[in-house]
């Protein structure tokens, strides 16, 4: 699964993206931002996340900034399982951070767990800044009282996190079942 935005491609990582990935997670000011697994930090977990099997239902991007000299892999933005929920995660490299490309990225994703058929997606956001919740909150995500699961406050090592809700209904099919049931009340 590929996807295309206005400046970025979104694509799965592959085996031949080891020696980037490496060089990109190297950087000590990439940190999860917004929810999901752990970074791979070591050559070792970094093979290991790009030979990982993949859920088609579950897609995870490595983010591309499409330049004249070809891609570079600025970030990564996905879904994975959290327990019950479907969860975002993304984080963009810091020489890119505060450009927009998160929030491209994380619109683009959110359009496609729509087309998956996903009504609901969560985030959590683990940053100290409010940049992550402004690219939430631009994405579409609102802000929840909810109270993580004891499975992602044990993932992420006591950190508190903000919960972000994106409600991905397809607005078009509420409304025409709304109108049907009224039709028929």
């Amino acid at each position: 699964m590929f996807i295309r935005t206005e400046r970025l491609f979104l694509r799965p990582g592959w085996p031949e993206d080891f020696d980037e990935l490496v060089q990109v997670v190297d950087d000590a000011a990439v940190e999860r931002s917004i929810g999901g697994p752990e970074l791979p930090h070591t050559p070792a977990e970094v093979r290991s996340y790009l030979r990982r099997p993949r859920d088609v239902r579950l897609p995870h991007f490595l983010i591309n900034l499409r330049e004249e000299g070809g891609a570079k892999v600025i970030g990564s933005v996905g879904l994975a399982r959290a327990g019950a929920e479907v969860e975002l995660s993304c984080w963009i490299v810091r020489g890119y951070q505060g450009q927009g490309y998160a929030a491209e990225a994380v619109r683009a994703v959110l359009t496609q767990a729509r087309t998956l058929g996903y009504r609901r997606v969560i985030a959590n956001d683990f940053s100290e800044s409010s940049a992550s919740a402004r690219i939430l909150q631009q994405s579409g995500f609102k802000p929840s009282c909810e109270i993580g699961s004891p499975f992602q406050l044990a993932r992420t090592q006591g950190r508190h996190a903000r919960r972000y809700v994106a409600v991905l209904a397809d607005k078009l099919a509420d409304l025409v079942s709304v109108s049907r049931g009224a039709a028929h009340a």
